[in-house]
């Protein structure tokens, strides 16, 4: 019987994806691996191209600064009271200049292999430095740790499925 534990995404099954290990015995994390190469480009110099647009007049509600989303080719099945964490390599912002957009991914057991997206893990990254950071397949971009949460008192939750992938509770 199957507990919690890391498989591949569907159309991933040929393309040499590493599924997740803790490198010490000691570890609490799982090292997870980028599925692709990836260039995340400089906030600053997206920031200081959209500034030159808007002095030129140019439409400023059309600019956008978004993350970049590193994928991972794999997915993650767990218990109904657990919750997978996504978290930056505490090395990654001081050695590549990479931040998590949205500071920790929480991964619920419903996003398991989701018909938006098979339930693949993707890290949601701003690079600070000011030049492209490139990532290359099989670098180490993150660490997944698995958890039992807590119920408050009284909980009702809505009893709506997931319908989508990444970004979709609240859809």
């Amino acid at each position: 019987m199957k507990t919690r534990g890391f498989e591949i995404c569907k159309g991933y099954e040929q393309k040499d994806i590493s599924l997740p290990i803790r490198k010490t015995i000691k570890s609490v994390g799982y090292d997870i691996e980028s599925a692709e190469d990836i260039v995340i480009p400089s906030l600053w110099k997206t920031l200081f191209t959209n500034l030159v647009k808007i002095v030129k007049g140019e439409n400023s509600e059309n600019i956008e600064i978004k993350p970049t989303l590193v994928k991972t080719g794999i997915k993650s099945y767990f218990a109904d009271d657990e919750v997978l964490f996504l978290v930056n390599r505490s090395s990654n912002p001081i050695k590549r200049g990479l931040v998590l957009a949205n500071s920790i991914g929480v991964i619920e057991s419903d996003y398991y292999s989701n018909e938006s997206n098979d339930g693949e893990l993707m890290y949601a990254y701003y690079n600070f430095f000011p030049f492209d950071l490139t990532v290359k397949k099989h670098d180490i971009i993150g660490q997944a740790y698995f958890q039992k949460f807590l119920i408050a008192d009284n909980d009702k939750p809505l009893n709506e499925i997931r319908k989508g992938g990444f970004g979709s509770t609240d859809k």
